[in-house]
């Protein structure tokens, strides 16, 4: 393991197989990473790295294709969470100009949904979406294992987040960050922002350039190793937990001058729950030294608020 670090590292097998105590070590260290700074690298997850990297090919593959071959992609209506979404429609909340990306978004699929309400499908690159159904499942069981410790942490029942997660609306998004042609107006490739959801679970990208801001307000790098997961703490738990929980700020920079020439790929994971899931404080959250931040809410309601701030959602 590197020796500068910037994000505590833990293994989920220890969570998902070890003994008792192996089990309440692993909670606990999850638990003061993300109270301390909202992010963690996880190795032990199982996922194939073959199927990752058979993902991201596929995923360049459709980004080479034609504009008006990826729009044919877009779906309308759906507010950027299923589809294709071209380059400039994403902004963070607070930020005027969009982030410097197009993406693709693969969503929910269950049986009882109609061909409409599924993710479009690729004739270009029919492996596209087959793949990203495959990792969709893969992040989504990884990411309850996670939900479970996290809950365990905070004093609830193991299954608390399960009962709201299972058949939720999560996201894979495969974000393509094309070469820069000139100079930026102001954009970078992903302003400072937080993510939405409970939790993102991230692979490794095709480049540099992601960074944190730590308590201090300086921005550390985040560099994954070998086959380690980037997880982070969202708004929704940030929410959930009063704060205890951090979702903390990050962003993409641009690469070097010498660097523009070269296209950056990265696939997040947004765990979300289901949209009637309140996310009224916990009790247990909440104390003479740490009150009710938040007022309540849903999670349907906050992301139907938060995709209008970010410009997917008019």
């Amino acid at each position: 393991m590197s020796a500068n670090r910037t994000i505590p590292l833990v293994n989920l097998s220890d969570f998902e197989t070890g003994d008792e105590a192996t089990r309440q070590a692993f909670i606990k260290q999850l638990g003061s990473a993300f109270q301390d700074i909202g992010f963690v690298g996880v190795t032990g997850h199982g996922i194939p790295k073959s199927l990752i990297d058979d993902f991201f090919v596929a995923a360049k593959k459709f980004f080479a294709l034609p504009e008006d071959v990826k729009r044919q992609q877009e779906v309308p209506g759906a507010a950027g969470q299923r589809g294709y979404t071209a380059f400039g429609k994403e902004k963070a909340k607070q930020s005027k100009v969009a982030d410097l990306k197009e993406f693709f978004q693969v969503g929910q699929e269950t049986v009882d949904m109609s061909d409409d309400e599924r993710n479009p499908r690729v004739a270009e690159v029919p492996e596209f979406m087959e793949l990203g159904m495959e990792l969709y499942r893969q992040f989504e069981q990884k990411g309850s294992s996670l939900l479970r410790a996290i809950a365990l942490g905070l004093g609830l029942p193991e299954s608390y987040f399960g009962g709201f997660t299972k058949d939720g609306i999560s996201i894979l998004r495969a974000i393509h960050y094309p070469p820069i042609s000139n100079e930026p107006a102001s954009a970078i490739r992903a302003e400072q922002h937080e993510d939405i959801n409970l939790i993102t679970l991230l692979v490794g990208a095709s480049a540099g350039g992601l960074q944190l801001q730590n308590a201090a307000g300086e921005w550390q790098e985040v560099v994954p190793e070998n086959d380690e997961i980037v997880i982070n703490v969202g708004d929704m738990l940030q929410r959930l937990t009063n704060n205890h929980l951090k979702s903390t700020t990050h962003r993409v920079v641009n690469p070097p001058r010498s660097e523009w020439h070269k296209p950056r790929l990265s696939i997040p994971f947004f765990l979300h729950p289901r949209p009637e899931m309140s996310l009224n404080v916990l009790d247990s959250c909440v104390s003479e030294t740490n009150p009710q931040h938040y007022p309540p809410t849903t999670a349907g309601e906050y992301l139907d608020e938060r995709l209008r701030q970010i410009g997917l959602k008019k």
